[in-house]
């Protein structure tokens, strides 16, 4: 008789490897449905006669629908189970993608709401199945995930300007495609959600309390290293071009670098993952992330014609740190509900940052007439950062007890 460890050892492998298949097809859709406005920005304010302020805050919404509702996720997974509640998530975001592309009025303002609602929720959820789905490769599935993501909000920002200018639907065709990106992993996920449907988490959710990370210093401390990481990345995504471009580079060749800022982000992002479980610790790598950042910054305000090395030293320490930051969720819990209670509180806190960054930079800027001030005031922050690295890379974890 076969022993029952070989017959499950092929069952267990397809089950691991369908679970990885569907993080990652959720990946994709966890940055390009928004990233994608920036760049067509100009024809929905020419189309809808948006001004410049209500431009800003259609591009603003999804970051402020991130702080709202990330602490809501937890909650809702408990409901539904953790595989119900990430189908869910998909059916809001592909909804709100539809819903943004109608040509009626005032929907694109509801369906960009519904997508940072979607978005909201996937975020501070695929942490949790990370953690109960693979429990000893925390860092490396997050990495790959994490560059997932970034790669094709890269390919979304490229083709996006192409497929609105070559469609008698402009804008609406090209921010209405990536819906097939959500109904693809609905699809793909849907014949796993029935064979569970009562609900993994429901029937593997620990009975025992956990201590709420909004109750712990170390949970604040993954928070604040959430959410001045989110600061660097957002702020660099807004003003880099035209900061750029204030020093006589050319628009073109702004866009340009910031695209091998995104390329090189990904390529970081699975470094940082096949190296944060290496050693005993993440102290060494979450210092020398938030490092590069204080660099960057520090770079940009005092030798600005190095442009290029601030880009691959930036791009390096964000894609590093995102890495970080969302492998921490799992790495400083003691089990899945917990990690998706510290992943909403640190994303709900970190993603109102990260909406109020480039505005008080921009602000910044405008008080001084010139760059040197915000970014050398970004930099200090940067080094605020590298030090809290310090205290979140150690081997702790928030107790499992109230």
């Amino acid at each position: 008789m076969v022993p029952a460890a070989t017959r499950n050892a092929p069952d267990r492998t397809a089950r691991i490897g369908f679970a990885f298949i569907g993080v990652l097809l959720i990946a994709v859709n966890l940055r390009v449905s928004f990233v994608s406005v920036g760049p067509v920005l100009a024809n929905i304010s020419s189309d809808l006669g948006l001004s410049s302020a209500a431009a800003g805050f259609l591009t603003g919404l999804p970051l402020i629908a991130f702080a709202v509702f990330s602490p809501l996720a937890p909650g809702f997974a408990s409901r539904l189970g953790l595989d119900r509640a990430l189908w869910m998530s998909l059916l809001i975001l592909a909804s709100g993608i539809v819903l943004r592309s109608l040509p009626l009025p005032g929907v694109i303002w509801a369906g960009t709401a519904l997508i940072g609602l979607a978005i909201a929720f996937l975020n501070v959820l695929v942490p949790s199945l990370v953690k109960r789905d693979f429990p000893m490769r925390v860092s490396q599935v997050t990495g790959g995930y994490t560059a997932t993501q970034a790669a094709f909000a890269a390919i979304g920002a490229a083709v996006v300007v192409p497929v609105a200018q070559t469609s008698p639907a402009g804008w609406r065709l090209a921010l209405g495609i990536w819906v097939g990106l959500a109904l693809i992993a609905m699809a793909v996920l849907l014949p796993w959600l029935r064979r569970h449907r009562s609900g993994t988490a429901h029937a593997t959710a620990p009975k025992v309390s956990y201590r709420s990370p909004w109750a712990s210093a170390l949970g604040w401390q993954v928070t604040i290293f959430m959410g001045l990481q989110s600061i660097a990345f957002y702020v660099l995504m807004a003003w880099l071009p035209t900061i750029e471009q204030s020093q006589g580079v050319p628009a073109t060749t702004a866009g340009i670098h910031l695209s091998v800022f995104l390329l090189i982000s990904v390529f970081a992002s699975l470094a940082a993952g096949g190296i944060l479980h290496r050693g005993s610790n993440q102290r060494l790598v979450a210092f020398t992330s938030g490092g590069l950042t204080f660099v960057t910054f520090l770079g940009l305000a005092l030798a600005p014609d190095l442009v290029l090395l601030w880009v691959l030293l930036g791009a390096i320490g964000c894609g590093s740190l995102i890495v970080i930051a969302l492998s921490l969720f799992s790495l400083r819990t003691v089990n899945y509900p917990q990690a998706a209670s510290l992943s909403g509180m640190a994303q709900s806190v970190g993603y109102g940052l990260a909406a109020m960054g480039p505005v008080i930079f921009g602000g910044l800027r405008d008080v001084s007439g010139g760059w040197t001030l915000p970014l050398l005031v970004t930099a200090g922050v940067m080094a605020v950062l590298a030090v809290t690295g310090l205290l979140v890379g150690r081997d702790r974890v928030i107790s499992g007890s109230p």
